[in-house]
């Protein structure tokens, strides 16, 4: 296109607002056009500030910055309703690969989760750090809807959502269930070696504590031995009769004690528990055993399993419903 001098093309009416530059002629190279995609790249020869601008192109707001590597103006075209704080990260690491941390802080210093919807974080200013370097940005103050106008974007919004659950629910169950099989499949993965160290180690705590109960029967039946030989051969009853009785009243106390340590009941089933517990926790430390992780590993692997079959079930139920629609 040939211009005349002077004659300069009109400026966009979606452009962002800012200072007025010199007249001076700006190359601007676009993306075909067709539906625009979460994020579009639009690059500028002219050479813009280094802060970060918001504005809106074709109803849908651009966020403008500097690309630390090569020192070049990019634009990310977002969609607030499909795109996270997240996905939003993620665009520009891929588009610069000298971006080795980025993260987004509110106005307070507050870090922002990725899983934040951008509709929200555009709401409000908030800061973003790339490569340790904090950039203010200030998000666009447009006039508050009414009530009426929020209350009916609402419904728009439930009803949209409705049609697209209904139209992908399908395919949305199906990838969820291939994530979750690859998740039980990690979590068994890593799994493994735990199960094969805490059934050595259980092997070896059930061994001890089994020697401690026959240890246990063998001192009764010391005990019994000497107050028989004592009673029939040494003594006579008359004078082991209150030895038997403060004995007894001996073992009363150990077991009332006991009680009072650990309460429990002092029974043989009780006891062999807390001893195998005992010698399994003390074996796991010796042999750098992580208790806590395991079962958070088994935690984990029972709530994808439960989630699982819950999806597995509403697809059968589908494919169910789909037979019998069939058949009528």
């Amino acid at each position: 296109m040939l211009l005349r001098p002077g004659s300069w093309p009109r400026r966009p009416p979606f452009s962002c607002p800012g200072p007025r530059a010199p007249h001076r002629p700006q190359i601007e190279l676009l993306q075909p056009s067709g539906p625009l995609k979460p994020w579009q790249r639009l690059y500028n020869t002219a050479a813009p500030p280094d802060g970060i601008t918001i504005c809106y192109r074709h109803g849908l707001p651009a966020i403008t910055l500097t690309l630390p590597t090569r020192s070049e103006r990019c634009q990310f075209v977002v969609k607030p309703l499909l795109s996270t704080v997240g996905s939003f990260l993620q665009d520009l690491q891929h588009e610069d690969r000298g971006i080795q941390k980025a993260r987004v802080l509110s106005a307070d210093g507050t870090e922002i989760a990725t899983s934040t919807s951008m509709e929200v974080l555009l709401m409000n200013d908030f800061k973003l750090v790339i490569n340790n370097k904090i950039y203010d940005v200030q998000s666009l103050k447009e006039a508050k809807p009414s009530g009426e106008q929020t209350v009916e974007m609402e419904k728009v919004k439930y009803l949209v959502h409705r049609l697209f659950m209904a139209m992908h629910l399908e395919e949305l169950q199906k990838r969820q269930e291939r994530h979750l099989l690859e998740r039980i499949s990690h979590l068994k993965r890593q799994l493994l070696p735990l199960e094969q160290m805490k059934a050595r180690i259980e092997a070896r705590s059930k061994a001890t504590t089994s020697g401690l109960l026959w240890a246990g029967l063998a001192l009764l039946s010391v005990q019994g031995g000497a107050l028989a030989w004592l009673t029939w051969w040494v003594y006579s009853w008359d004078i082991m009769e209150p030895v038997t009785y403060f004995i007894t009243v001996a073992n009363s106390m150990v077991f009332f004690a006991y009680f009072i340590i650990t309460r429990q009941n002092y029974t043989y089933s009780t006891v062999q528990r807390r001893q195998f517990l005992h010698f399994f926790h003390k074996k796991s430390k010796k042999q750098h055993f992580d208790v806590a992780q395991y079962n958070k590993l088994k935690e984990d692997l029972a709530k994808a399993t439960d989630s699982l079959r819950r999806v597995r079930h509403s697809l059968s139920l589908q494919v169910l419903t789909r037979e019998l629609e069939d058949k009528n």
